[in-house]
């Protein structure tokens, strides 16, 4: 890789991104900005996948453990924060490497916030109460484009879309910076052409195989009392912190539902579905150089594929 230009590594979950990332970063004297939504609270450690001690001694990493699972996060706070660790790495002669799963902070960084509104607390309750088919109704009728494009399994995003359009009296896609604008070949142009982009991509078999070992890993090192300490620490009362997978199943079977058995099933499940979606995301919201990857392939191959494919660009 014969430049310094920052680096991004995204895809799906369990597809090995963090392994690869660590590895390249050592061999071109990098730091990882961590582009995920829930490795940013303290606490959230077994169930995000979060960077081990061991894994932050070896390799610099930022923007993780930056506020209490009591605290509200969105990704105008990751902007700021991932810019000034991008400028802090680069002053020191080192590689920003941003690598994550979380599509809207991507898309934030490279492309900007808009000029969405700041949430209304008294409309924000009235939207919570309201049931989700209903909200979902009102999307599709009055900013068809959104709902398309939104997870709508995720009332949190549908709730936003909503408050948006009723503050605005605006369509929530037009909220944000017009994307498509800058369209090639089909993808967003990023308007930080200076970057290295590449997507890692796995089989579905692989990938739920991957799923399923990560998963039962993380209920043996301990997930359910993890979540019971989160739990007493407010866990609860923070809207975001809970769409967290994992938590809010573990949850659920604390609270007396489904057997620990049935829970850990059910977190592969809904983790398969969330990787589903954000390969999909990916695919057609981002301009990617995609590595696709079997299960003969090691993180240090693929950052040899990385090295390759950037010196011959």
């Amino acid at each position: 890789m014969p430049d310094s230009r920052t680096i991004l590594i995204a895809g799906p979950t369990a597809t090995g991104k963090s392994a690869i990332a660590l590895l390249l970063a050592e061999r071109i004297g990098g730091e990882i900005i961590s582009v995920d939504s829930m490795q940013v609270y303290r606490g959230l450690d077994i169930g995000t996948a979060k960077p081990s001690r061991e894994d932050r001694e070896r390799v610099r990493h930022h923007v993780i453990d930056v506020v209490d699972v009591t605290q509200p996060f969105d990704a105008a706070q990751f902007v700021r924060l991932a810019r000034v660790a991008e400028a802090d790495i680069r002053s020191r002669g080192r590689v920003p490497i941003l690598c994550g799963g979380t599509g809207l902070y991507f898309k934030a960084f490279l492309e900007g916030l808009g000029e969405a509104p700041p949430a209304d607390e008294a409309l924000r309750r009235e939207l919570e109460s309201a049931p989700l088919p209903e909200l979902l109704h009102e999307l599709e009728l009055r900013d068809p484009v959104t709902y398309e494009r939104i997870d709508r399994k995720n009332p949190r995003r549908v709730i936003r879309a909503v408050e948006v359009i009723r503050l605005t009296g605006r369509p929530f896609s037009e909220q944000r910076e017009d994307w498509s604008r800058t369209e090639q070949n089909g993808h967003p142009r990023s308007r930080r052409p200076a970057m290295r982009t590449f997507g890692i991509s796995r089989s579905s078999e692989d990938l739920y195989r991957r799923i399923a070992a990560r998963v039962d890993a993380m209920f043996v090192s301990g997930l359910v009392a993890e979540t019971e300490q989160l739990l007493r620490q407010g866990l609860a009362a923070n809207r975001t912190a809970m769409q967290a997978l994992g938590y809010r199943q573990v949850i659920h079977h604390l609270g007396g539902g489904p057997s620990l058995s049935e829970t850990i099933e059910l977190v592969k499940i809904r983790t398969r579905q969330f990787a589903r979606r954000q390969k999909t995301w990916f695919r057609h919201q981002m301009d990617l150089t995609w590595l696709e990857l079997g299960p003969e392939d090691s993180a240090e191959s693929v950052v040899e594929q990385m090295l390759s494919a950037s010196d011959g660009r």
